[in-house]
């Protein structure tokens, strides 16, 4: 029997279950349990942050048929003919309960066009179907859909938090966490904590949490690495290692992580100071340069002479 993937078994089914940021939020979704509906929701956030973990709770808790909902992951389906196809095929039929669910993950995958026609489908059948999507940039919804959904942003948790349910998890599991490796893996994937999660079952098979081995962590390896370069102090190698591994739409996360880990340059708060201004710079430039490699390997040289000084 193949082993139960930790991120399923420890996914929060009940909204007591679910850890909300907000309480204001949290209040509100207690208010649609109590009223038994939702409004259209767009979910928005990081990925791996929970969206789509607080949509099947609130799909769990009002208790909708697995006849009344559709889950579609836009990255895959995306096109207008998807929307009109499957979507609209979907919600003209009528629902089992109270209403008809189409749970729309990465909706920001979605073509203009495609969004367009997802509004009009909103539009036709609101009165027996709800929409709820998820997005990882809520900037690239047309704003026709956002004024018919209420949003709803999922932020960050504190990475101190996140290392602790990690660390958790391990202890439940019977792993023996070893705290360097654990800040390491925390460091490569937050706030990603379905990533985190995976990567510790991945390297805890021993009953003992390991450094991956080459490969076992396939496309992320090189973020490991990184971190465990960064770490040590060598920024040359690290700017060596991202330029040749990373792929062009994932440098403005770099540089985002780049924010949250200022303690790898320095530990000094003016020194820190002047490494904000140096990332932000360089996330300024990425918006404008041709080679973004270029741009990232300037910005990594700044920091490196910072930490020399």
């Amino acid at each position: 029997m193949a082993k139960e993937l930790w991120v399923e078994k420890y996914r929060p089914k009940t909204v007591k279950d679910y850890v909300f940021r907000d309480q204001a939020q949290k209040d509100q979704v207690n208010g649609w349990l109590k009223d038994k509906s939702i409004p259209h929701l767009l979910f928005s956030g990081h990925a791996g942050i929970g969206k789509t973990t607080l949509a099947k709770v609130l799909l769990n808790e009002l208790e909708v048929s697995e006849y009344d909902l559709l889950e579609i992951n836009a990255s895959r389906t995306n096109s207008v003919e998807d929307v009109r196809d499957k979507i609209v095929n979907f919600v003209q039929m009528i629902p089992f309960g109270d209403f008809k669910v189409v749970l729309l993950d990465e909706a920001d995958y979605l073509s203009p066009n495609a969004q367009a026609a997802l509004r009009g489908v909103m539009e036709e059948y609101h009165t027996t179907s709800r929409f709820i999507l998820t997005c990882n940039y809520p900037n690239r919804i047309i704003p026709a859909i956002h004024s018919r959904c209420q949003g709803f942003h999922i932020t960050n948790v504190d990475q101190t938090e996140f290392t602790a349910r990690i660390a958790t998890i391990l202890l439940e599991e019977g792993v023996e966490p070893d705290l360097d490796v654990l800040d390491t893996f925390v460091k490569a994937t937050y706030p990603d904590m379905r990533k985190c999660i995976n990567m510790c079952q991945m390297n805890s098979t021993t009953g003992k949490l390991l450094p991956p081995q080459k490969g076992d962590t396939g496309e992320s390896d090189y973020k490991v690495d990184m971190v465990e370069l960064f770490k040590a102090g060598k920024i040359t190698e690290a700017r060596k290692l991202i330029c040749s591994q990373a792929r062009p739409e994932e440098m403005e996360d770099i540089f985002r992580w780049m924010y949250d880990n200022l303690e790898v340059f320095t530990a000094e708060e003016d020194k820190q100071d002047q490494a904000i201004l140096i990332i932000k710079q360089g996330l300024v430039d990425h918006s404008f340069v041709a080679d973004p490699e270029i741009n990232m390997s300037a910005t990594l040289v700044k920091l490196a002479r910072l930490t020399k000084e």
